[in-house]
């Protein structure tokens, strides 16, 4: 597929210009590669080692969440310079989708877990502007034990998930926003959520929640965003695109 389908594609289906404005991350192709893109990699962040592992398997782009711009763009030095360095001595592209990956409500990283954990009754979740970074779903009734054990099954198997439990017996209403969306607490609790899974906290959340009689699910920044990119990886398989998902976990 040449390359500017490939990009024209993704960006539709993201609904990458919705974001143009609330995102801090430059969307979209960040790195211009060659005419045709036959195999793509796919991974969470943009860092030397996810580029040189895209550089040997082959890939034609790396597709990533968290890219190398964010705001405005000075100087191609430093750790920028040796991030880009894989990029144009390989002749590889670089696309990035941050916040619209986020969002989405089938392809994203909330989505994901929403369909991990086979919750019911799918909603937008997390308001930023007139868009939303990600989702609320419903189950039938879990014990906080066994949304626990599910979530670490699904997540992060290997370095677990942090639990401040401090809801009800059973948890119905979920509200999910993925990375670093402590921030949407407050959302949630007005929804009337039993139970708020993001990826990292900050200290004033195990108080929050105590207060406010609600179970926190810290299950990992890179873990719950790994959802986004594998979806897009499934999306690039359907237009027989070869594809690589390099997993390069950071147990943060």
């Amino acid at each position: 597929m040449d390359t500017e389908t490939f990009v024209e594609r993704l960006d539709d289906r993201l609904d990458t210009a919705a974001y143009a404005d609330l995102d801090a991350s430059a969307n979209s192709l960040q790195v211009a590669g060659p005419d045709e893109i036959d195999h793509a990699a796919f991974a969470v962040d943009a860092a030397i080692e996810t580029a040189e592992r895209a550089v040997e398997a082959g890939a034609d782009a790396l597709v990533v969440h968290h890219g190398l711009f964010w705001g405005e763009f000075e100087r191609a030095t430093g750790s920028i310079h040796d991030r880009l360095a894989p990029f144009f001595e390989h002749d590889m592209a670089l696309y990035v989708s941050h916040l619209p990956l986020d969002g989405h409500q089938e392809l994203g990283n909330a989505a994901g877990i929403v369909d991990a954990l086979a919750l019911d009754d799918r909603e937008p979740f997390g308001t930023l502007g007139d868009e939303q970074i990600g989702q609320f779903g419903r189950s039938t009734g879990i014990s906080p034990t066994e949304f626990h054990d599910r979530l670490t099954t699904e997540c992060d198997p290997e370095n677990g998930v942090t639990a401040l439990e401090f809801g009800p017996d059973e948890i119905e209403e979920v509200a999910i926003a993925t990375g670093a969306a402590a921030d949407w607490f407050d959302e949630a609790v007005e929804r009337g959520a039993d139970a708020f899974v993001t990826g990292e906290g900050k200290q004033k959340l195990y108080h929050e929640a105590r207060e406010a009689g609600v179970h926190v699910y810290l299950a990992g920044h890179y873990a719950t965003e790994t959802f986004g990119v594998r979806s897009l990886q499934s999306l690039a398989e359907e237009c027989d695109i070869e594809t690589t998902f390099i997993d390069c976990p950071t147990g943060l």
